[in-house]
């Protein structure tokens, strides 16, 4: 009885030091989005149009985008909200949009074998994100397979393999291969050595779009030619600090593997947190996993009322 209240306490205590952690990774996202605009009212009364100026222009410097702050300012305008009113509003408006991507847990079936294919641009947090899930997985008891499938960067092979060891997994591994061969033989050796989860890294290439998009299809084209029931998740890897350029990203690496996960890094160091909101809104796609920081523990889930109780605290 005494180690159920334990676990239970311990279960609380994680939870409440995630929810601390979070809260301060997105101080720089959340004073950008709500400090000025929500600090700045004396009185309260209906928001004027001078002031609701300064709350689009505020919405847009925190990279919402154009159109999400031009709504959100005409539903203000047009409900005749009041200072008193507008954090709530906001609050509600924020959550609404990330309705249009609801399915936040990251797939995973401890029947099948579970392939994570990886896009992103290069320096976007790719390799280290495969690093730190590749260690959750581990922790969790999984065998865990990481496949260098960026062969055009040396660099990129060798820094996974220094996560793999300190990850403790495996790692498939070789240099100038194609990195459809590489993924094709990822999942016989996951099948014959029973491995659970295969975590797949990918070129990030963007200089010439055309021969990324077509590669990456290759790759996705060899996985489903091979997975049978296996489970797979397309996660696209964004840099938090890129802001408005996530966007485009994530229309290039929709187009060539039809995403169905987003994972943002360097939250810890950036203001401009708000990206995830157009992308949601414009391509659907669910925030699952948010990098933090460069521990390997510093990669955590993505929960909606976390992340909006998070920036309105």
């Amino acid at each position: 009885m005494f180690n159920f209240f334990k676990k239970k306490q311990d279960e609380q205590d994680s939870s409440k030091n995630m929810s601390n952690t979070l809260k301060s990774a997105l101080s720089k996202t959340a004073d950008m989005l709500f400090g000025d605009i929500l600090n700045t009212f004396s009185k309260d009364k209906v928001i004027d149009d001078f002031e609701l100026d300064d709350i689009e222009a505020t919405l847009i410097q925190a990279d919402l985008g154009i159109d999400l702050a031009f709504d959100a300012v005409e539903k203000i305008r047009h409900q005749k909200i009041k200072t008193s009113q507008l954090k709530d509003f906001l609050k509600q408006e924020f959550s609404n949009i990330l309705d249009y991507a609801p399915q936040n847990d990251l797939k995973f079936d401890k029947d099948k074998i579970n392939i994570y294919l990886f896009a992103g641009v290069n320096g976007a947090g790719k390799t280290t994100t495969i690093g730190k899930l590749a260690h959750q997985f581990k922790q969790k008891g999984q065998k865990v397979l990481v496949v260098a499938g960026d062969t055009f960067r040396a660099a990129a092979q060798e820094q996974l393999d220094v996560w793999a060891k300190r990850a403790g997994v495996d790692i498939l591994s070789e240099n100038k291969a194609d990195s459809a061969s590489l993924a094709y033989r990822s999942i016989d050796m996951a099948r014959k050595d029973n491995y659970n989860v295969v975590l797949i890294d990918t070129a990030g290439r963007l200089q010439n779009k055309f021969n990324l998009i077509e590669e990456l299809k290759k790759v996705k084209n060899v996985i489903y030619t091979k997975l049978e029931d296996d489970n797979l998740e397309t996660i696209l890897v964004l840099d938090g600090t890129q802001g408005q350029n996530g966007l485009n990203q994530a229309m290039v690496f929709n187009e060539a593997l039809d995403l169905s996960a987003l994972a943002i890094t360097k939250l810890d160091g950036s203001p401009k947190g708000g990206i995830i909101f157009p992308i949601a809104k414009n391509y659907h796609l669910p925030a699952k996993l948010i990098g933090i920081g460069e521990k390997i523990d510093d990669l955590i889930p993505f929960k909606k009322e976390e992340f909006i109780d998070a920036l309105f605290s």
